[in-house]
């Protein structure tokens, strides 16, 4: 069982990607919720486009989003030369840029789980809130927001499982840098590309199957609350 000891340079990588995921996550979270309440209650022209963007990167080749990640927010893109130049923040080939393409991988499932989640709760409620003079966002985080919090939790796990897996869009913007943008994903491949590597990527593989198997049970725990709640309703 001497084969499944993890070396210090895979458990860098395990860090490393729980670090992008977890950033990736958080740091989409608010314009997730903001882009989901505007699909699901929202009234304006461009909304069809916007849920186009938006789950543009279920259906582009992940080389596709990296790519455009890169002509964006590289140090030579129009994003990317204002956030260096005026700012001293640098995204490409940076462990900050493989969470900026995490959290635009995984967008599109958070954003739709808390959709789900939003369009499920009674206007009722919130109108009856309404009525006693709350401001509409005090009825957000005070009705709104509890109802749809195992939606956003859903969403939140989704994302963060997809971050874990991401390889086409992170390796195309930030290349594989070992200790500072070679995730989890992007190790396996290097292991599978030298000499006697097979023993390192099963390990690493045994490692993504559990992360992304627990992400995924609790989403499903969360999703099943959420029907029985919708059903009670």
């Amino acid at each position: 069982m001497d084969w499944l000891a993890l070396s210090a340079e895979e458990w860098t990588a395990i860090r490393l990607s729980l670090r992008v995921s977890s950033v990736a996550v958080l740091v989409s979270l608010p314009l997730g919720i903001l882009v989901a309440l505007a699909l699901a209650r929202g009234r304006f022209w461009g909304k069809s486009l916007l849920n186009g963007v938006v789950h543009l990167p279920l259906i582009l080749p992940p080389v596709v989003t990296g790519f455009i990640l890169l002509i964006l927010f590289g140090r030579r893109g129009p994003v990317g030369s204002f956030l260096d130049d005026w700012f001293g923040i640098v995204l490409s080939f940076r462990w900050t840029g493989a969470a900026l393409a995490c959290g635009v991988m995984g967008f599109p499932l958070m954003v739709r789980s808390i959709r789900l989640s939003i369009e499920a709760v009674d206007r009722k409620l919130e109108e009856a809130a309404g009525t006693l003079g709350a401001s509409p966002l005090w009825v957000f985080l005070t009705v709104t927001l509890p109802l749809i919090l195992p939606g956003v939790l859903a969403g939140m796990i989704l994302a963060f499982a997809k971050a874990m897996g991401e390889f086409g869009a992170t390796i195309t913007f930030v290349s594989n840098i070992p200790g500072e943008t070679q995730t989890l994903s992007a190790a396996i491949y290097t292991f599978t590309q030298v000499p006697g590597g097979d023993q390192g990527a099963m390990r690493l593989t045994l490692v993504a199957i559990a992360i992304s198997m627990v992400a995924l049970l609790a989403s499903e725990v969360l999703a099943q609350r959420i029907g029985r709640k919708v059903h009670l309703e």
